[in-house]
């Protein structure tokens, strides 16, 4: 892929300033419909057993993206193992946007998934999800990064030349499409959407990608790792687009459980991931993509700190209900 030689970016000795302000108060917000008795920011088990559900089918969504049809097939083998390990049939739910994931998940319609890295704190907070795993290399590493891209030829080199031309993102839930870079342009160049760069909303990383490789878009800011799987599969070209600026590492998505599934269940389902064998698997053939190759153990408290702090600098609430 072709960038332009700008050095890596980290948030700006500024922008952490800013979020440090706020981070003593970035906290869990649960709808009323839960309780925090343990103080992990998550929803807990319900203590009446008549609460507990234990479904016939479970149902699996992963984050929306531009051609579910092809992630059904990627997860396919993975389902196949959640079913053995837990004895139950197991359906993929091709989501077509993060709303409509969120929704599926507040119904009781989802039962297990993965949520995108901003919106893993509203399916949190309004839906009772319980994260507990990420995908990682073999080394243990994780995460991605935050890119403002351009097409080549635009005129856009620079972050300040964004001024006046339009900046895509996918949705307002949304950590690296939406969060993060409105956090940025805000606090570090004094930029805010609507006045000082047009906007639009794509609905997925993927859209936002192939709509500045179609000039659809003057920019956009990515999920890098979303980005480098759609140059594995040839999706989009070496050259395609340019980079103009890379944030910190974040959390990618976050793989976790309705808080109300009968505790057995829900170990069953966490064994499910941690002891699933990559090798030779379609999961393993699209993530290696985004240099991914295990799922290891999280906690929403810990690894989602970050997020948590970067929603509360951009003034976010979760009025779930």
């Amino acid at each position: 892929m072709q960038t332009l030689s700008l050095p890596r970016t980290l948030i700006s000795a500024a922008v952490a300033s800013a979020f440090a302000l706020v981070a003593v108060n970035a906290s869990a917000d649960l709808s009323d419909r839960y309780v925090d008795n343990d103080g992990d920011l998550m929803a807990d088990v319900p203590s009446d057993e008549s609460e507990w559900v234990d479904p016939d089918t479970l149902v699996f969504a992963y984050t929306p993206v531009e051609d579910p049809a092809v992630y059904a097939d990627v997860w396919s083998d993975f389902l196949d193992h959640l079913s053995d390990a837990t004895g139950k049939e197991v359906q993929f739910f091709p989501v077509q946007s993060n709303a409509a994931q969120q929704e599926a998940l507040r119904a009781g319609r989802l039962h297990v998934a993965g949520f995108n890295t901003g919106g893993v704190p509203v399916a949190v907070n309004c839906g009772g999800f319980r994260p507990f795993a990420m995908m990682a290399a073999e080394d243990g590493s994780f995460g991605y990064e935050m890119e403002i891209i351009t097409y080549p030829g635009s005129g856009i080199e620079s972050v300040e030349d964004l001024e006046g031309s339009q900046l895509a993102f996918t949705s307002e839930t949304s950590n690296s499409g939406f969060r993060a870079p409105s956090a940025l342009l805000r606090s570090e160049y004094g930029m805010e959407a609507g006045e000082d760069f047009e906007t639009a909303f794509s609905g997925s990383h993927d859209n936002s990608v192939l709509g500045v490789v179609n000039e659809d878009y003057e920019a956009a800011a990515i999920a890098n790792s979303v980005a480098r799987r759609m140059l594995a599969r040839g999706v989009v070209e070496e050259g395609d687009y340019e980079v103009v600026y890379t944030s910190q590492t974040f959390p990618t998505t976050a793989y976790g459980l309705a808080h109300n599934l009968d505790p057995e269940l829900a170990e069953d389902i966490q064994d499910a991931f941690f002891s699933y064998d990559w090798e030779g698997t379609a999961l393993e053939e699209e993530f290696a993509n985004s240099g991914e190759a295990q799922f290891i153990p999280i906690t929403y408290q810990e690894n989602w700190e970050v997020i948590r702090t970067i929603a509360d600098a951009n003034g976010v609430t979760y009025d779930c209900d």
